[in-house]
């Protein structure tokens, strides 16, 4: 796969995952402040990772932001389903169709992520040692 696919695949991963947590912000406000609001993060934080990717060539800061938002993403969904998230939602939320189709999305977008950071590592010690 070329590099822009695998940051054009990066992006619609982006967006996806925004879209979902920014549907999601109202039923989890109604839960609580907390939750609601990392919800609202989440959102803009995948929103900025979208139009950055768009605007510029994918730089290593933004590569490494979306990296670690979406596993970020990831491991709290881990959290949240099985032991709750101390002060944003103490019990576990039950799983549903939703949430594992946005993670497998999340996935594959923390995968491009990596596949277009690895390449720059590689450049980088191959420049290194020429």
């Amino acid at each position: 796969m070329s590099r822009s696919t695998t940051r054009d695949l990066l992006i619609v991963a982006c967006a996806v995952s925004a879209g979902v947590h920014a549907a999601l912000v109202p039923e989890h406000l109604d839960e609580s402040t907390a939750a609601g609001g990392g919800f609202v993060v989440a959102t803009l934080l995948l929103g900025t990772l979208c139009l950055a990717l768009t605007v510029r060539p994918a730089t290593r800061v933004v590569l490494a932001a979306a990296t670690l938002t979406f596993a970020g993403l990831l491991v709290s969904y881990a959290l949240a389903v099985t032991s709750g998230m101390p002060m944003l939602m103490p019990e576990p939320e039950p799983i549903d169709g939703l949430a594992l189709a946005t993670k497998a999305v999340e996935l594959v977008g923390l995968f491009a992520a990596l596949a277009l950071v690895a390449p720059l590592s590689h450049k980088r010690h191959e420049g290194a040692t020429a």
